[in-house]
């Protein structure tokens, strides 16, 4: 039998993740980092979820696929930023700047 105490679990892994990107903002990676990590601890809750209630698989896999891009084109502007500014500091990119 599955114990439904693994989806508790993920819940605080996942919270742990929004309180990392909500207190850590002096870095772009870091608050890129802990958006992929909610977005891994989501998809964990999202497969078990369908798992246990029987449903078919397939709109885990599309979510997948959306944070895979998200995460691509958040490393892409990360690039470009750190390509411009020569660092990943919130405070040292302002919009007065361009």
């Amino acid at each position: 039998m599955f114990n439904h105490y693994y989806i508790v679990v993920f819940y605080l892994m996942f919270f742990a993740g929004a309180w990392m990107f909500i207190s850590k903002r002096k870095h772009l990676l870091i608050s890129l980092l802990s958006l992929e990590y909610m977005m891994l601890m989501l998809f964990m809750v999202i497969y078990l979820y369908l798992l246990i209630e029987g449903y078919e698989l397939y709109f885990s896999m599309v979510f997948l696929t959306f944070s895979v891009c998200e995460g691509a084109l958040g490393l892409a502007v990360l690039v470009s930023i750190i390509r411009t500014h020569g660092n990943d500091y919130f405070h040292s990119i302002s919009m007065l700047k361009c």
